[in-house]
Protein backbone atom coordinates (compact mmCIF):
# COMPACT_ATOMS: atom_id res chain seq x y z
CA UNK A 1 0.00 0.00 0.00
CA UNK A 2 0.92 3.44 -0.36
CA UNK A 3 2.36 5.98 1.83
CA UNK A 4 3.84 9.68 0.42
CA UNK A 5 3.07 8.36 -3.10
CA UNK A 6 5.49 5.34 -2.12
CA UNK A 7 4.47 1.46 -1.84
CA UNK A 8 5.13 -0.42 1.67
CA UNK A 9 5.23 -3.19 3.60
CA UNK A 10 4.64 -3.46 7.29
CA UNK A 11 7.11 -5.86 7.95
CA UNK A 12 10.14 -6.62 5.25
CA UNK A 13 13.75 -7.55 5.58
CA UNK A 14 16.42 -4.88 5.45
CA UNK A 15 19.59 -4.43 3.36
CA UNK A 16 21.77 -6.96 5.55
CA UNK A 17 19.46 -9.80 4.63
CA UNK A 18 18.92 -10.05 8.25
CA UNK A 19 17.43 -7.39 10.45
CA UNK A 20 13.75 -6.83 10.18
CA UNK A 21 12.28 -3.78 9.19
CA UNK A 22 9.26 -2.87 10.65
CA UNK A 23 6.82 0.52 10.69
CA UNK A 24 6.52 1.70 14.32
CA UNK A 25 2.79 1.83 14.92
CA UNK A 26 3.65 4.23 18.00
CA UNK A 27 4.60 6.92 16.10
CA UNK A 28 1.75 6.91 13.73
CA UNK A 29 0.10 9.21 12.82
CA UNK A 30 2.31 12.05 13.40
CA UNK A 31 5.46 10.43 12.38
CA UNK A 32 6.44 7.79 9.96
CA UNK A 33 9.34 6.26 11.14
CA UNK A 34 10.80 2.29 10.62
CA UNK A 35 12.53 0.19 13.62
CA UNK A 36 15.04 -2.73 12.96
CA UNK A 37 14.77 -5.39 15.10
CA UNK A 38 17.64 -7.67 15.32
CA UNK A 39 16.61 -10.22 17.98
CA UNK A 40 14.14 -12.09 19.45
CA UNK A 41 13.75 -9.33 22.50
CA UNK A 42 13.48 -7.02 20.01
CA UNK A 43 11.22 -8.63 18.09
CA UNK A 44 8.95 -9.29 21.46
CA UNK A 45 9.32 -5.67 22.64
CA UNK A 46 7.42 -4.63 19.41
CA UNK A 47 5.12 -7.62 19.52
CA UNK A 48 3.77 -6.83 23.28
CA UNK A 49 4.29 -2.62 23.17
CA UNK A 50 2.60 -2.62 20.05
CA UNK A 51 5.36 -1.23 17.89
CA UNK A 52 3.60 -3.56 15.38
CA UNK A 53 -0.40 -4.83 16.31
CA UNK A 54 -2.80 -6.75 14.34
CA UNK A 55 -3.29 -10.81 14.16
CA UNK A 56 -1.28 -11.24 11.52
CA UNK A 57 1.34 -8.93 11.63
CA UNK A 58 1.90 -10.45 14.91
CA UNK A 59 2.03 -13.94 13.63
CA UNK A 60 4.81 -12.73 10.97
CA UNK A 61 6.72 -10.87 13.31
CA UNK A 62 6.70 -13.85 15.73
CA UNK A 63 8.22 -15.96 13.14
CA UNK A 64 10.97 -13.48 12.40
CA UNK A 65 11.48 -13.49 15.98
CA UNK A 66 12.31 -16.95 15.90
CA UNK A 67 14.57 -16.70 12.94
CA UNK A 68 16.32 -13.76 15.04
CA UNK A 69 16.73 -15.68 18.13
CA UNK A 70 18.19 -18.89 15.74
CA UNK A 71 20.93 -16.48 14.72
CA UNK A 72 22.12 -15.75 18.59
CA UNK A 73 21.05 -19.79 19.81
CA UNK A 74 19.99 -22.17 17.44
CA UNK A 75 20.53 -24.65 20.48
CA UNK A 76 16.71 -26.87 21.41
CA UNK A 77 17.39 -24.59 25.15
CA UNK A 78 17.44 -21.68 22.53
CA UNK A 79 14.71 -22.26 20.49
CA UNK A 80 12.64 -23.16 23.42
CA UNK A 81 13.26 -19.69 25.35
CA UNK A 82 12.92 -18.19 22.09
CA UNK A 83 9.28 -19.74 21.68
CA UNK A 84 8.37 -19.13 25.15
CA UNK A 85 9.59 -15.62 25.01
CA UNK A 86 7.15 -14.74 21.94
CA UNK A 87 4.20 -16.61 23.19
CA UNK A 88 3.95 -14.79 26.09
CA UNK A 89 3.62 -11.67 24.10
CA UNK A 90 -0.36 -11.12 23.18
CA UNK A 91 -2.30 -13.74 24.61
CA UNK A 92 -5.58 -13.30 22.58
CA UNK A 93 -4.34 -13.34 18.92
CA UNK A 94 -4.20 -16.87 17.78
CA UNK A 95 -2.08 -16.14 14.69
CA UNK A 96 1.16 -15.61 17.22
CA UNK A 97 1.16 -19.69 18.07
CA UNK A 98 -0.23 -20.76 15.20
CA UNK A 99 2.81 -19.26 13.44
CA UNK A 100 5.54 -19.86 16.88
CA UNK A 101 4.14 -23.99 16.10
CA UNK A 102 4.34 -23.99 12.40
CA UNK A 103 8.17 -22.51 12.64
CA UNK A 104 8.74 -23.92 15.27
CA UNK A 105 8.21 -27.34 13.93
CA UNK A 106 10.12 -26.87 11.76
CA UNK A 107 13.30 -26.16 13.31
CA UNK A 108 13.08 -29.15 15.44
CA UNK A 109 13.50 -31.40 12.10
CA UNK A 110 16.59 -28.71 11.07
CA UNK A 111 20.03 -29.22 12.41
CA UNK A 112 20.97 -26.50 14.58
CA UNK A 113 23.05 -24.97 11.72
CA UNK A 114 20.53 -24.81 9.32
CA UNK A 115 18.02 -23.59 11.82
CA UNK A 116 18.33 -19.65 11.00
CA UNK A 117 18.05 -20.21 7.12
CA UNK A 118 15.29 -22.55 7.27
CA UNK A 119 13.31 -19.60 9.89
CA UNK A 120 13.71 -16.99 7.72
CA UNK A 121 12.42 -18.82 4.89
CA UNK A 122 9.56 -20.10 6.10
CA UNK A 123 8.87 -16.59 7.46
CA UNK A 124 9.24 -15.16 4.31
CA UNK A 125 6.52 -17.66 3.58
CA UNK A 126 4.37 -17.09 6.14
CA UNK A 127 4.58 -13.17 5.29
CA UNK A 128 3.75 -14.19 1.36
CA UNK A 129 1.00 -16.42 2.17
CA UNK A 130 -0.89 -13.40 4.29
CA UNK A 131 -0.71 -11.10 1.53
CA UNK A 132 -2.11 -13.54 -1.11
CA UNK A 133 -4.73 -14.00 1.70
CA UNK A 134 -5.11 -10.47 2.47
CA UNK A 135 -5.80 -9.75 -1.23
CA UNK A 136 -8.45 -12.88 -1.47
CA UNK A 137 -10.61 -11.39 1.20
CA UNK A 138 -10.11 -7.76 -0.55
CA UNK A 139 -11.67 -10.13 -3.44
CA UNK A 140 -14.49 -11.32 -1.99
CA UNK A 141 -15.61 -8.57 0.17
CA UNK A 142 -15.40 -6.84 -2.43
CA UNK A 143 -18.22 -8.39 -3.96
CA UNK A 144 -20.17 -7.52 -1.38
CA UNK A 145 -19.83 -3.76 -1.37
CA UNK A 146 -20.26 -3.90 -5.11
CA UNK A 147 -23.68 -5.67 -4.66
CA UNK A 148 -24.61 -3.28 -1.68
CA UNK A 149 -23.27 -0.25 -3.93
CA UNK A 150 -25.94 -0.91 -6.85
CA UNK A 151 -28.88 0.02 -4.58
CA UNK A 152 -27.15 3.28 -3.40
CA UNK A 153 -27.60 4.61 -7.06
CA UNK A 154 -24.48 6.17 -7.29
CA UNK A 155 -24.08 7.50 -4.27
CA UNK A 156 -21.15 6.58 -1.69
CA UNK A 157 -20.82 3.09 -0.21
CA UNK A 158 -20.88 4.05 3.30
CA UNK A 159 -18.83 1.44 5.64
CA UNK A 160 -18.52 1.55 9.45
CA UNK A 161 -14.73 -0.33 10.43
CA UNK A 162 -13.66 -0.67 14.69
CA UNK A 163 -10.16 -0.55 15.51
CA UNK A 164 -7.77 -1.05 12.86
CA UNK A 165 -7.80 -3.92 10.49
CA UNK A 166 -5.89 -2.46 7.20
CA UNK A 167 -2.36 -2.97 5.58
CA UNK A 168 -0.99 -2.07 9.28
CA UNK A 169 -2.62 -4.76 10.54
CA UNK A 170 -1.45 -7.29 8.21
CA UNK A 171 1.49 -7.10 6.07
CA UNK A 172 -0.41 -6.00 3.04
CA UNK A 173 -3.76 -4.83 1.91
CA UNK A 174 -4.97 -5.73 5.21
CA UNK A 175 -8.10 -7.82 6.15
CA UNK A 176 -11.29 -5.67 7.25
CA UNK A 177 -9.66 -2.58 4.85
CA UNK A 178 -9.10 -5.03 1.94
CA UNK A 179 -12.40 -5.04 0.58
CA UNK A 180 -12.76 -1.26 1.20
CA UNK A 181 -9.33 -1.10 -1.05
CA UNK A 182 -10.60 -3.52 -3.82
CA UNK A 183 -14.05 -0.88 -4.04
CA UNK A 184 -11.82 1.69 -4.23
CA UNK A 185 -9.63 0.52 -7.03
CA UNK A 186 -12.64 -0.53 -8.81
CA UNK A 187 -13.68 2.92 -8.83
CA UNK A 188 -16.51 2.43 -6.51
CA UNK A 189 -17.00 5.26 -4.18
CA UNK A 190 -16.19 3.94 -0.64
CA UNK A 191 -16.84 6.31 2.67
CA UNK A 192 -15.23 4.84 6.07
CA UNK A 193 -16.35 5.94 9.38
CA UNK A 194 -13.40 5.16 11.68
CA UNK A 195 -14.20 4.74 15.19
CA UNK A 196 -11.92 6.01 17.05
CA UNK A 197 -11.28 2.90 19.00
CA UNK A 198 -10.24 4.13 22.64
CA UNK A 199 -8.17 3.61 24.77
CA UNK A 200 -5.33 3.52 22.33
CA UNK A 201 -7.06 5.11 19.65
CA UNK A 202 -6.00 2.83 16.68
CA UNK A 203 -8.83 4.07 14.79
CA UNK A 204 -8.41 7.62 14.91
CA UNK A 205 -4.01 7.36 14.18
CA UNK A 206 -3.87 4.18 12.24
CA UNK A 207 -7.10 3.82 10.37
CA UNK A 208 -7.32 7.23 9.34
CA UNK A 209 -3.71 7.66 8.37
CA UNK A 210 -3.55 4.54 6.10
CA UNK A 211 -6.85 5.36 4.21
CA UNK A 212 -5.74 9.34 4.15
CA UNK A 213 -2.56 8.37 2.59
CA UNK A 214 -4.08 5.96 0.36
CA UNK A 215 -6.94 8.49 -1.18
CA UNK A 216 -10.14 6.64 0.19
CA UNK A 217 -12.14 9.28 2.14
CA UNK A 218 -12.78 8.55 5.90
CA UNK A 219 -14.12 10.29 8.89
CA UNK A 220 -13.11 9.53 12.40
CA UNK A 221 -15.60 9.12 14.73
CA UNK A 222 -16.12 9.10 18.68
CA UNK A 223 -16.71 5.57 19.80
CA UNK A 224 -20.41 5.96 20.94
CA UNK A 225 -21.43 7.66 17.35
CA UNK A 226 -21.69 4.50 15.44
CA UNK A 227 -24.79 3.61 16.45
CA UNK A 228 -26.66 6.60 16.49
CA UNK A 229 -25.24 6.86 12.77
CA UNK A 230 -27.08 3.58 11.84
CA UNK A 231 -30.33 5.01 13.62
CA UNK A 232 -30.39 7.19 11.12
CA UNK A 233 -29.46 5.25 7.96
CA UNK A 234 -25.99 6.69 7.66
CA UNK A 235 -24.01 3.25 7.45
CA UNK A 236 -24.83 0.73 4.71
CA UNK A 237 -22.48 -1.98 6.88
CA UNK A 238 -19.96 -2.75 8.95
CA UNK A 239 -16.75 -4.91 8.79
CA UNK A 240 -14.50 -5.12 11.09
CA UNK A 241 -11.31 -7.45 11.69
CA UNK A 242 -10.65 -10.27 14.20
CA UNK A 243 -7.87 -11.57 16.47
CA UNK A 244 -9.40 -14.71 17.35
CA UNK A 245 -12.56 -16.30 16.14
CA UNK A 246 -13.85 -19.75 16.86
CA UNK A 247 -15.37 -23.04 14.97
CA UNK A 248 -18.72 -21.68 15.63
CA UNK A 249 -17.93 -18.23 14.31
CA UNK A 250 -17.94 -15.97 17.64
CA UNK A 251 -15.52 -13.21 16.82
CA UNK A 252 -12.91 -12.08 19.07
CA UNK A 253 -11.79 -8.02 18.56
CA UNK A 254 -11.14 -5.11 19.68
CA UNK A 255 -12.93 -4.02 22.81
CA UNK A 256 -16.02 -2.17 21.33
CA UNK A 257 -16.91 -4.45 18.32
CA UNK A 258 -19.34 -6.44 20.54
CA UNK A 259 -21.47 -2.86 21.12
CA UNK A 260 -20.94 -1.97 17.31
CA UNK A 261 -22.54 -5.54 16.24
CA UNK A 262 -25.27 -5.07 18.66
CA UNK A 263 -26.18 -1.38 17.22
CA UNK A 264 -25.90 -2.93 13.56
CA UNK A 265 -28.57 -5.57 14.42
CA UNK A 266 -30.72 -3.54 15.97
CA UNK A 267 -31.16 -1.31 12.89
CA UNK A 268 -30.57 -3.93 10.00
CA UNK A 269 -27.08 -3.39 8.83
CA UNK A 270 -24.83 -6.35 7.81
CA UNK A 271 -22.04 -7.11 10.19
CA UNK A 272 -19.15 -8.85 8.44
CA UNK A 273 -15.55 -10.34 10.15
CA UNK A 274 -12.85 -10.59 7.54
CA UNK A 275 -10.08 -12.80 8.49
CA UNK A 276 -7.85 -15.70 6.95
CA UNK A 277 -7.90 -18.71 8.12
CA UNK A 278 -4.70 -18.30 10.65
CA UNK A 279 -7.14 -16.48 12.83
CA UNK A 280 -9.61 -19.17 13.33
CA UNK A 281 -9.18 -21.06 16.67
CA UNK A 282 -10.73 -24.71 15.64
CA UNK A 283 -10.36 -25.80 19.01
CA UNK A 284 -12.78 -23.27 20.78
CA UNK A 285 -16.49 -23.21 20.23
CA UNK A 286 -17.37 -21.07 22.91
CA UNK A 287 -15.82 -17.25 22.45
CA UNK A 288 -17.50 -15.22 25.72
CA UNK A 289 -16.19 -18.62 27.60
CA UNK A 290 -12.70 -19.68 26.09
CA UNK A 291 -11.38 -16.83 24.25
CA UNK A 292 -8.54 -15.72 26.75
CA UNK A 293 -9.02 -11.86 27.06
CA UNK A 294 -5.68 -9.36 27.45
CA UNK A 295 -5.82 -7.22 30.28
CA UNK A 296 -3.62 -3.86 29.21
CA UNK A 297 -2.08 -1.41 31.06
CA UNK A 298 -4.35 1.11 33.32
CA UNK A 299 -2.08 3.56 31.97
CA UNK A 300 -3.79 3.30 27.88
CA UNK A 301 -6.76 4.24 29.83
CA UNK A 302 -5.69 6.97 32.41
CA UNK A 303 -3.54 8.70 29.26
CA UNK A 304 -4.05 10.04 25.78
CA UNK A 305 -1.18 10.70 23.59
CA UNK A 306 -1.47 13.51 21.11
CA UNK A 307 0.03 16.20 19.47
CA UNK A 308 0.23 19.77 20.79
CA UNK A 309 -0.22 23.19 18.96
CA UNK A 310 3.57 23.87 18.93
CA UNK A 311 4.33 20.33 17.39
CA UNK A 312 5.18 18.32 20.30
CA UNK A 313 3.83 14.68 21.20
CA UNK A 314 2.73 14.57 24.72
CA UNK A 315 0.80 12.65 26.70
CA UNK A 316 -1.49 13.71 29.22
CA UNK A 317 -3.57 12.25 32.20
CA UNK A 318 -7.28 12.47 31.56
CA UNK A 319 -8.99 10.30 34.50
CA UNK A 320 -9.49 11.56 38.44
CA UNK A 321 -5.94 10.83 40.00
CA UNK A 322 -6.51 7.45 42.10
CA UNK A 323 -9.07 6.04 40.09
CA UNK A 324 -9.37 2.44 39.69
CA UNK A 325 -8.96 1.19 35.97
CA UNK A 326 -9.97 -1.87 34.02
CA UNK A 327 -8.53 -2.38 30.73
CA UNK A 328 -9.50 -5.24 28.69
CA UNK A 329 -7.95 -5.38 25.23
CA UNK A 330 -11.10 -7.49 23.64
CA UNK A 331 -14.18 -8.37 23.37
CA UNK A 332 -16.41 -11.25 21.87
CA UNK A 333 -18.94 -11.04 19.45
CA UNK A 334 -21.08 -14.16 19.46
CA UNK A 335 -22.18 -15.64 16.42
CA UNK A 336 -25.56 -15.19 15.88
CA UNK A 337 -24.88 -11.02 15.68
CA UNK A 338 -22.39 -11.84 12.96
CA UNK A 339 -23.79 -11.72 9.08
CA UNK A 340 -21.10 -13.49 7.40
CA UNK A 341 -17.19 -14.13 7.86
CA UNK A 342 -14.98 -13.06 5.11
CA UNK A 343 -12.01 -15.30 4.52
CA UNK A 344 -9.21 -16.30 1.82
CA UNK A 345 -11.79 -18.74 0.40
CA UNK A 346 -14.69 -16.94 0.52
CA UNK A 347 -17.66 -15.45 2.28
CA UNK A 348 -18.97 -18.49 5.33
CA UNK A 349 -22.10 -17.99 7.44
CA UNK A 350 -21.06 -17.41 11.04
CA UNK A 351 -21.49 -20.83 11.72
CA UNK A 352 -19.70 -24.33 12.53
CA UNK A 353 -21.21 -25.38 9.39
CA UNK A 354 -20.41 -22.32 7.04
CA UNK A 355 -16.59 -22.51 8.26
CA UNK A 356 -16.37 -25.99 7.60
CA UNK A 357 -18.17 -25.62 4.15
CA UNK A 358 -14.85 -23.40 3.17
CA UNK A 359 -12.52 -25.53 5.44
CA UNK A 360 -13.07 -29.05 5.22
CA UNK A 361 -10.03 -30.20 6.38
CA UNK A 362 -9.66 -28.24 9.38
CA UNK A 363 -12.99 -28.65 10.60
CA UNK A 364 -12.46 -32.02 12.54
CA UNK A 365 -9.47 -30.68 14.22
Amino acid sequence: MRVHGQSYRTIFLADDGWTVAVIDQTRLPFAFELRYLQSAVEAADAIRDMVIRGAPLIGVTAAYGLALGMRSDPTDEGLGRAVELLAATRPTAVNLRWALDRVASLLRAASPEKRAEVAYAEAGTIAEEDVAACAAIGRHGFAILERLYAGRRGQPLRVLTHCNAGWLACVDWGTALAPVYAAHEAGIPVHVYADETRPRNQGASLTAFELGAHGVPCTVIADNTGGHLMQHGLVDLCIVGSDRTTATGDVANKIGTYLKALAAHDNGVPFYAALPSSTIDWTLDDGVRDVPIEERSPREVTHVRGRADDGRVLEVEVVAPGSTVENPGFDVTPARLVTGIITERGVAPASREGLAALYPERAGS
